[in-house]
């Protein structure tokens, strides 16, 4: 227990200063001290099986943690469109893709009910650790069928509710309560793995495979 004391309040604290616009505290919150070890990111990727010149929009991109490594698996052909809110963010990604030599990755400033990708459509939205802070996900992920083209994929990776933080925080979402609103927005269960250990990563479709 004394452990879990020392914990709690560090983390108020850091969140504290996050909501006062610390970028570097942001960037900490989005990639962890440590989420290497625990979200697998090659894996993910490799689970996507994405193709060179694929069109991908990261939703809720934040610190473009998988911004960068969805731009390397669909090549120069391919585009990644960095999603999100976060004015601060999307300009911290745009600096990292050119600092990194990714030239095919497009930020967007999204609104909160709306992506806003391109009407020519993307091949596969993905979204991590973003799900939960959606709000009314039915409603947002049946409009943002317009953006997918045919046999176009939702990606979603989202915590399960194992670790300390979400449970206090609520920063969560149950499987099946996710696999539920998104057949209530249109979609079909594809895929979901089962190989991370803090998360949900579940895979749909607008039509049955």
């Amino acid at each position: 227990m004394g452990h879990i004391k020392i914990r709690y309040p560090l983390a108020l604290v850091l969140i504290a200063l996050v909501c006062v616009g610390c970028n570097a505290l942001k960037r900490t919150a989005y990639e962890g001290f440590d989420r290497n070890e625990w979200q697998h990111p090659e894996e993910v990727i490799r689970s996507l099986g994405l193709q060179a010149g694929d069109q991908v929009a990261d939703l809720g991109s934040g610190s473009g943690y998988f911004t960068v490594r969805l731009a390397s698996a669909v090549g120069s052909t391919g585009k990644v469109y960095a999603v999100d809110v976060d004015h601060e963010m999307n300009d911290y990604v745009v600096k990292r893709a050119q600092e990194e030599g990714y030239n095919n990755v497009e930020v967007i400033l999204a609104k909160y009910d709306d992506p806003l990708l391109p009407g020519s459509g993307v091949d596969l939205i993905f979204t991590c650790n973003t799900y939960h802070h959606l709000e009314d996900r039915v409603q947002y992920f049946a409009n943002v069928r317009k953006y997918l083209r045919l046999n176009g994929r939702v990606a979603i990776v989202d915590f399960n509710g194992e670790g300390w933080f979400q449970k206090i925080f609520g920063h969560w979402t149950a499987g099946e309560v996710i696999q539920k609103e998104m057949e209530e927005a249109g979609y079909v269960l594809q895929r979901e793995f089962t190989f991370l250990p803090k998360q949900f990563f579940l895979v749909f479709s607008t039509q049955a495979s």
